[in-house]
């Protein structure tokens, strides 16, 4: 397998796709692309790129070919068994995948005023109201997850897994922008980060000698 990714730094459909290919156990080789450097548009113009219009990240397996990082969860799952990804119990389950949609399709305030940057710290600044409204949203369904299926364990269902992937991103905006959380957060916020995958992640991106400015600025909102 081969996965394409961006800048660790910035891109946090990469690292989704990438802590899913860590997830499922499986051998795979990365290939980091700058994003928006002079040879980006060519480069996303390659046959590589072309099932998914030159987004990153894209999944090579053989001749099948998977774009999406939702798309990248359920294709891994399905090689090596859903149990890696999602909870077995079918409540659990359902909460999962619900969770996990919501992340993939919602919260664009959040997205488009406090990108990813995991090499930086900014000072604590208010959000907009529109990313607190994330925030909160964000915080119930956390809450839920742990109160109803967390159990013992560090994470949303207990063990590392699909629904984490998703909101992994998250957790580093928390982070980068001193974002306002629930008390009870914090834990899981530290839990995500500490994770060994999110380590790795971590480390590679502050080697990267990349920099794009537009996403080297505090909160916009």
């Amino acid at each position: 397998m081969k996965l394409i990714i961006g800048n660790k730094a910035y891109s946090s459909w990469s690292l989704r796709g990438w802590l899913a290919c860590r997830q499922s156990g499986l051998l795979f080789e990365e290939m980091v692309v700058p994003l928006y450097d002079q040879e980006w548009d060519q480069r996303r113009e390659g046959d590589e790129f072309a099932p998914s219009s030159g987004k990153v990240p894209i999944l090579w397996d053989d001749d099948a070919v998977v774009w999406d990082s939702l798309a990248i969860i359920e294709y891994l799952a399905d090689k090596v068994g859903r149990e890696k990804f999602w909870p077995e119990d079918n409540a659990a389950r359902a909460m999962a995948r619900s969770m996990a949609a919501e992340m993939h399709s919602s919260f664009a305030p959040l997205r488009r005023e406090h990108g990813m940057n995991i090499r930086q710290v900014y000072p604590p600044k208010r959000p907009s109201d529109e990313v607190i409204a994330d925030l909160t949203r964000i915080m119930e369904l956390w809450a839920q997850a742990r109160a109803r299926f967390g159990g013992d364990g560090d994470f949303l269902f207990g063990t590392f897994g699909a629904a984490d992937i998703m909101f992994a991103p998250v957790c580093t905006r928390i982070v980068t922008y001193s974002l306002p959380v629930a008390r009870f957060a914090t834990g899981y916020v530290e839990a995500v980060l500490n994770h060994p995958f999110m380590q790795d992640w971590i480390a590679a991106a502050q080697e990267e000698e990349w920099v794009i400015e537009k996403f080297e600025q505090p909160a916009t909102g």
